[in-house]
């Protein structure tokens, strides 16, 4: 459930680097501490985002969360399908659930490997 390939933020979004670009959106974890999520607010496309900014709003059964900017740069596309069928996020959190096509500005630091994110959430386990 946790893909090599990705990279990952403390506070629960993914990373797959995608040339100059990178796509994400929150982890199969976080969608799991949601619950049934009911609606995205996604970032405008076009925005200039600051690693660790807020960059939009998940709201499930359970409770609100913040989205966070897991790298800066600007915001080349968001999944329109979200508006309509936010529960891509829980049946598919790491493809068709996808947040945002960020363009990087600069070099990607302070994300997580696989590994180093496991570990993260093992901490959360009861």
């Amino acid at each position: 459930m946790i893909p090599e390939d990705f990279l990952y933020s403390a506070s629960h979004e993914w990373v797959k680097i995608q040339g100059d670009h990178v796509l994400t959106g929150i982890t199969h974890f976080a969608q799991e501490q949601l619950g049934d999520i009911t609606f995205v607010e996604l970032p405008e496309k076009g925005r200039e985002l600051q690693q660790g900014e807020e960059m939009g709003v998940i709201e499930s059964v359970k409770a609100a969360s913040e989205i966070y900017a897991p790298v800066s740069g600007k915001v080349l596309e968001v999944n329109l399908e979200l508006e309509n069928s936010p529960e891509l996020i829980n049946q598919d959190p790491m493809g068709r659930g996808w947040i945002a096509k960020i363009g990087i500005s600069g070099q990607i630091t302070g994300l997580l490997s696989a590994d180093e994110y496991s570990k993260l959430t093992l901490d959360f386990q009861p």
